[in-house]
């Protein structure tokens, strides 16, 4: 167990800041102000593991969690060494785009030879642990675990700390200098701030009965460097959309995940998850998933919806209070966008506190404001694809979604045939480069030239891998 505890520190009076949630962006997060001030205090209603365990408040952890080069350096830039120490535990560091076999919905990517950017690919709880060990490690952060959020005190113009409920099922006020919420999806801050006064934030979402199925396989031998492989549904296609992946994880394993919009979701029965990807656009996740060994059962989901709330429009923001990670803006998993966003608003978070100090007149207002760039780039390429799907429920896409919709969906046309379109698409999909980076003249007259060469009929794996496959081990 770690920090467990029933009441605040005690000690003579000091800066204090206080994170709401202990996942990956609560810990990111008090990273973040350990050196503004002198104690953080993370609040988590989970008893929190030691090592890499899962833990009941993050279900959705057991399914492939893609961390994309652009929040790892974010991340970086937080907790100096901690990819290091992802590595060292086992996490694999996948080169992008030679190391990916995915359909797109306009054709296969090449690999190319040639990496542009990374992906980490590993457990979440395995991702979480590292982090929480170099975070509270060190000292300075202590974790008030089960224990839960009621409230924020304080008024409409400054958020002061806390009111929480421990297991003895009393509530206390605890104090704070300043005050962050990671505490995720489930969120309370809407309601937290219309109690203080705070007028609303607009907010939009969109939810498309996305059902998320997973199971974990021993990877075949010889599978070292084995790329993650992915069929990707077309939005636009007028039918349900239908996706399965195959994500090399740490320890010779590798986590399988398939997911469904309505009428088109996975179930949790063995025999339909051996089933669902030979059904997809192309089967090559069956038929690689044919001759595994399973080592869990099915996994669900559904907790799945994009929600953006857009506090950074909020005129009278009150001072000391941000918030960040899916608490901000949660996203459909399957752009693996939610951990690389957390850490890029953590990143923020952390630059200007360490230029201004946490005490600093309008810093909250600003970290907010700031934190938005991340995440609309992100919003945007979601929204883009989502809004098309049939059934999805938040409205239909705009104007503007089909015009966007119209020109990245030339876009990945290209890059499937033009190697100079991946560079920059995937500057912007990897979150290491804003949106407008697809509207720079260079990117303009790729799209206009479109592909360099004609699309690939199948999935470029090579001799070794499909040797790996098929029982070969490393031989071919």
């Amino acid at each position: 167990m770690i920090g467990t505890t029933g009441t605040a520190p005690a000690g003579p009076a000091r800066r204090r800041a206080l994170v709401i949630g202990g996942g990956l962006a609560g810990m990111l997060a008090a990273a973040a102000l350990r050196g503004a001030v002198e104690e953080v205090l993370v609040v988590e209603g989970d008893e929190l593991p030691d090592g890499p365990l899962p833990r009941r408040g993050l279900p959705q952890a057991r399914h492939a969690h893609m961390f994309w080069s652009g929040g790892v350096h974010a991340a970086e830039a937080v907790l100096p060494g901690i990819t290091d120490r992802w590595l060292a535990a086992g996490a694999n560091r996948i080169p992008i785009p030679t190391g990916m076999v995915a359909l797109s919905a306009q054709g296969w990517f090449r690999r190319w030879g040639r990496e542009t950017h990374f992906v980490l690919g590993c457990s979440r709880d395995l991702l979480d642990s590292v982090v929480r060990d170099h975070v509270l490690a060190p000292g300075g952060v202590t974790v008030l675990s089960r224990t839960r959020v009621e409230g924020l005190t304080g008024s409409a113009s400054r958020v002061t700390g806390v009111r929480v409920r421990g297991l003895d099922g009393r509530e206390r006020a605890v104090e704070a200098d300043f005050v962050v919420d990671a505490s995720g999806r489930a969120s309370r801050t809407p309601r937290h701030l219309e109690r203080l006064g705070v007028r609303p934030a607009p907010e939009r979402s969109l939810d498309l009965g996305l059902v998320y199925a997973t199971r974990v396989f021993r990877a075949p031998e010889g599978a070292a460097g084995f790329p993650i492989v992915s069929v990707q549904s077309d939005p636009r296609s007028g039918r349900p959309g239908q996706s399965a992946s195959i994500l090399p994880v740490e320890d010779g394993r590798w986590i399988v995940t398939q997911t469904g919009t309505r009428a088109g979701e996975p179930s949790g029965d063995a025999e339909d998850f051996a089933a669902f990807p030979r059904g997809l656009r192309h089967p090559v996740v069956g038929e690689i998933l044919s001759g595994l060994e399973p080592l869990t059962d099915v996994s669900l989901s559904r907790s799945t919806r994009n929600t953006r709330r857009y506090f950074e429009r909020v005129r009278d923001w009150p001072e000391r209070f941000v918030v960040l990670g899916d608490a901000l803006a949660a996203f459909n998993p399957l752009y693996g966008h939610g951990m690389s966003v957390a850490a890029q608003t953590a990143a923020v978070l952390r630059g200007a506190v360490d230029a201004h100090g946490v005490e600093a007149p309008g810093l909250a207002r600003r970290v907010q404001r700031a934190m938005a760039k991340p995440v609309d780039a992100a919003w945007e390429l979601a929204m883009g694809q989502d809004v098309f799907y049939p059934e999805a429920r938040g409205g239909g896409p705009s104007l503007k979604d089909r015009v966007l919709a119209r020109y990245v969906d030339r876009l990945v046309r290209t890059s499937c045939g033009r190697f100079s379109m991946v560079e920059d698409l995937s500057d912007v999909t990897s979150l290491q480069a804003p949106l407008t980076t697809l509207v720079r003249p260079r990117v303009l007259l790729g799209a206009v030239r479109g592909p360099q060469y004609p699309p690939l009929d199948g999935p470029p794996l090579t001799a070794r891998e499909l040797a790996v496959v098929h029982g070969g081990g490393a031989a071919g």
